[in-house]
């Protein structure tokens, strides 16, 4: 399966799927040799003492695209965040990605999922085309938790 989005605009609403790359245990070597430099959203879990993933971070990747990001933010060395570096420390880390060319997709994407997540938190723009945005993941692996 590729790591791609597609789109359906039916204004004043637009419907987006989402296909997920494979989960991968984050290691430096297997993110430069087999994520494209290209943009895109990513997601990052770490497996917890019960062996279940919990999501802990989403983030787009525009300059530099995802195989930069995805080595930057899976590193703890290069992690300038504590909380994340704790995590990325004391965890094994896995991620996700799909590649989205179109940088206001992405913000409806990300907007669509950190309205999801973080309901309460989120302080993520849409890009304001549309009145609704919808959206259908596609994954062949099953995400036990979200954190």
């Amino acid at each position: 399966m590729e790591a791609k989005v597609t789109k359906l605009v039916e204004a004043p609403d637009v419907y987006y799927t989402v296909f997920w790359s494979r989960l991968q245990k984050a290691d430096r070597y297997e993110i430069i040799t087999k994520v494209p430099s290209v943009s895109g959203i990513y997601e990052l879990y770490y497996q917890d003492e019960h062996k279940q993933l919990n999501l802990f971070h989403i983030a787009k990747a525009w300059y530099g695209g995802l195989r930069a990001r995805l080595r930057k933010t899976t590193d703890p060395e290069l992690e300038e965040d504590k909380t994340k570096k704790e995590i990325l420390e004391k965890n094994d880390c896995y991620y996700r990605y799909t590649v989205i060319p179109s940088y206001s997709d992405m913000s409806d994407i990300l907007y669509f999922f950190a309205a999801t997540y973080r309901p309460h938190t989120h302080k993520v723009s849409s890009s304001g085309r549309y009145e609704n945005i919808y959206v259908n993941e596609v994954s062949e692996d099953k995400i036990v938790t979200v954190d």
